[in-house]
Formats: C-alpha cells, structure tokens, sequence
C-alpha cells in the first residue's frame, strides 16, 4: 500500500492499526508520488496477544484492604 504525506498525516493511526492488525504488512510514505519513508510493524507480538500476559501471574494478599478504615480517617471520612 502506498499513501502521499498529506493521507498519512491525516490517517495515521489507522495506517497504524492497518499495519499492527495485520492487514498491511507495510505501508509506503511517498511525497510528490515518489517513495520516501515505509513503515512497518516493530513488535512482531500482535496487539490482541498482549492483553491479558499477567494473568495469574500476580498475587494480592489477603490483607490488603485491612487498612481501608485508617485511610479513610486520615482523609476525614471522605471515602
């Protein structure tokens, strides 16, 4: 896919997510219909893969909301 300056500065974030979806392997900037700059993906790790990589990897104690009273005194009873 080739797109002019003025569409991929108008465009940018969905030349962006054209390339991180997978749609586009690359995305060529031209100026006056001329090649300059070709822009492609950095992170070879999908988007939709990313979210999520912590799960069950982290541990809240079971403490953790034992001292829920003496900071909501110490803000005067706000919360």
């Amino acid at each position: 896919m080739q797109v002019n300056i003025l569409e991929a500065k108008t465009d940018l974030s969905k030349l962006i997510r054209l390339i991180e979806s997978g749609r586009e392997e690359f995305i060529i900037i031209a100026r006056y219909g001329k090649p300059v700059v070709k822009m492609i993906r950095c992170n070879d790790t999908p988007v939709e893969n990313r979210i999520g990589v912590a799960k069950g990897k982290l541990q809240t104690p079971a403490d953790l909301d034992m001292d829920n009273g003496a900071i909501e005194t110490m803000f005067g009873g706000v919360l």
